[in-house]
């Protein structure tokens, strides 16, 4: 863990210096809308997409574990990529170059690399909701060279760039079959405030496939070089998810605006795995074990643990909505909600949710369900009915329990109306309960 920090240090001491609006000294507030907000979807509807996107989403960040085979560039060469997670849950608006052009972007803690499609020409470009980023049509626009400190942060073990080469080629693919591709560069990013950031470095995609979700590239929040967090400096940042089928906008906070109560709870972050690779971007936490209702289920801890090889783990992801547990924990949690709740199981199928209850015949009113608590290393997440079950009584279904079987990951679903808070110096998440709405 200490030579990742002098590695992240040396880096940010030797990439070229940008300068901050002074408003940024009190912190930067932005607002995320859902992937769906801006959809005339309904309640039932958003639960499908949200199902499917977390499957994809947590396929892809179990698969970021693994070598990434071999894969066809464009050009019909092999390249090695890393594979990221993608698919996205919040959207964050922005603006790029000078002047500034609105795009929309994926929020994205789970990877590091910010990126937009770019009309450098766009060889291959997926729809997007804003005008595509024209670099000739910017003045702070600046290509990153391959011998640059910046474009070493990019590179993965198998990717290289030759040193004549003037610039910074990337290649990233993503666990459900998006792909982006281009040249590493820099730019001016302007937010909502009006704050400027000079010379943050981003990915100017002119090759990409698949889709962001009604974006046109993404935001990277992660632990590396490369994020928003690191390339600003800042030692903080918070979100606060309004509640799942609300089309409200969540607050997101940068630097000193980012604060919580004298009572909120913290836990520190699990080191990531050595060695690098893309697991070095998540955020990691040590879950200790899960309560439904007084009863503390008979689930080994080891189960959320890191292996020695880097495999397994637990992470808090803004881009999956619903929490993922490992098969056997799964199983476990499923077997104490059903017996609580008793009432005949139902399929979920059309929801992509594993555990479903039947909706008694003549009754209306809601389904009694169980405390659940997630507990943490020092911290207990007390869960509210609205982030542990969703309702589809349209088809028959009382509620499906908002947790899926797969590699673990902590969703949005659980965080929502829930202040979160990850302090970078400190080396610790904090959250409590709150009406983000109203932040």
């Amino acid at each position: 863990m200490a030579s990742e920090r002098s590695l992240l240090l040396w880096l940010l001491i030797l990439l070229p210096p940008f300068a901050i609006s002074t408003a940024s000294s009190r912190g930067i507030r932005l607002e995320l809308t859902h992937a769906d907000a801006r959809g005339d979807f309904t309640g039932i509807e958003r639960i499908r997409r949200a199902a499917d996107r977390s499957h994809r989403r947590v396929n892809g960040l179990r698969d970021t574990g693994i070598a990434s085979p071999a894969t066809l560039k464009s050009d019909g060469t092999e390249g090695m990529a890393a594979v990221h997670a993608s698919t996205a849950t919040y959207l964050v608006d922005l603006a790029i170059g000078t002047p500034p052009l609105p795009v929309t972007a994926v929020l994205d803690t789970g990877s590091d690399l910010i990126w937009t499609q770019c009309d450098a020409p766009c060889r291959e470009c997926f729809p997007h909701p804003t005008p595509l980023y024209a670099p000739a049509r910017s003045t702070t626009y600046a290509n990153v060279s391959c011998r640059s400190p910046l474009c070493d942060a990019l590179r993965n073990p198998r990717s290289h760039c030759s040193a004549p080469e003037p610039g910074c080629p990337y290649y990233f693919s993503y666990g459900d079959g998006t792909s982006t591709e281009g040249v590493l560069a820099t730019e001016t990013l302007t937010f909502e405030s009006g704050t400027a950031v000079h010379g943050i470095a981003f990915g100017c995609g002119t090759e990409n496939r698949g889709s962001t979700d009604n974006s046109s590239g993404l935001v990277g929040m992660g632990r590396g070089a490369l994020s928003l967090v690191s390339q600003l400096g800042v030692t903080r940042f918070s979100y606060c998810f309004t509640p799942f089928n609300d089309k409200s906008a969540s607050p997101l906070f940068l630097g000193p605006s980012a604060t919580l109560s004298v009572t909120a709870m913290s836990t520190p972050f699990a080191p990531n795995p050595s060695g690098g690779g893309r697991r070095s971007s998540y955020y990691y936490l040590n879950l200790e074990g899960i309560t439904v209702g007084d009863t503390l289920l008979p689930i080994d801890p080891a189960v959320f643990q890191l292996s020695p090889m880097g495999g397994g783990g637990f992470i808090i992801d803004s881009g999956t909505t619903f929490t993922a547990l490992e098969e056997g924990a799964f199983v476990v949690l499923a077997r104490a909600v059903a017996a609580r709740v008793g009432l005949p199981l139902a399929s979920g199928t059309h929801l992509g949710l594993s555990l479903c209850f039947a909706a008694p015949e003549g009754k209306t009113e809601a389904v009694d369900v169980p405390r659940l608590v997630f507990h943490f290393d020092g911290a207990d997440m007390v869960l509210p009915r609205e982030s542990v079950v969703v309702e589809d009584r349209s088809s028959g279904v009382a509620a499906c329990l908002g947790i899926v079987s797969m590699w673990s990951v902590l969703g949005s679903l659980q965080q929502q109306s829930m202040h979160v808070l990850y302090d970078l110096e400190g080396g610790v998440l904090s959250f409590e309960p709150d009406r983000c709405g109203e932040l």
